[in-house]
């Protein structure tokens, strides 16, 4: 997202540029802070938030597409991207909810396991 913002008309609008990175960021945190939260309904609550700060990327790809800052190309593959961002949170978010079992998902000495102390590879 920050290459395309920092290229031609789109660069000089910066309540957008600086709105869609904000937004293409907060999928990533969120799912960074939900993974140290304690519990897998905190993560999942946390991985919902990424949905929509995901949603709101593609608002945002819209509006950057209606200003002709971008080609229909480069949104449409943008726009894929973020689509596949979200089925990729939709599964894991499933994930978490069938294993209801385990209580959380965290890091341990740079192992990821889950809490029954079973390693688990993401």
């Amino acid at each position: 997202m920050y290459d395309l913002t920092r290229i031609g008309d789109f660069s000089k609008d910066y309540g957008l540029r600086d709105q869609i990175r904000r937004a293409a960021g907060s999928v990533m945190h969120n799912i960074a802070e939900g993974f140290d939260a304690g519990s897998n309904a905190e993560f999942i609550r946390f991985l919902r938030y990424a949905l929509r700060s995901a949603s709101e990327v593609q608002s945002q790809l819209y509006l950057a597409l209606d200003l002709g800052y971008l080609h229909e190309d480069q949104f449409q593959r943008l726009f894929d991207k973020v689509i596949e961002t979200k089925k990729q949170l939709h599964g894991f978010i499933a994930y978490l909810v069938k294993n209801k079992s385990h209580k959380s998902i965290g890091e341990s000495n740079g192992d990821y396991q889950l809490s029954d102390g079973q390693e688990e590879n993401f």
